[in-house]
């Protein structure tokens, strides 16, 4: 996901964003801890978009 992509989006859909990025991290770290799953980079991936959303959240926020 590009920074990018993710401006142009307004707060409430940057919210939603935030929260389908939170599920999908809790359903990745629930299969990697039962061992269904060998994508730990993708934990990384999802991390980095979660602080993505969550900066641009905040710069929003301030201006």
């Amino acid at each position: 996901m590009k920074a990018s992509e993710l401006r142009s989006k307004s707060v409430e859909e940057l919210n939603q964003e935030l929260v389908s990025l939170l599920k999908a991290k809790f359903g990745l770290k629930m299969q990697l801890s039962t061992q269904q799953s060998n994508k730990t980079s993708e934990l990384g991936k999802l991390r980095r978009d979660i602080a993505r959303v969550k900066t641009l959240i905040r710069e929003k926020a301030m201006q």
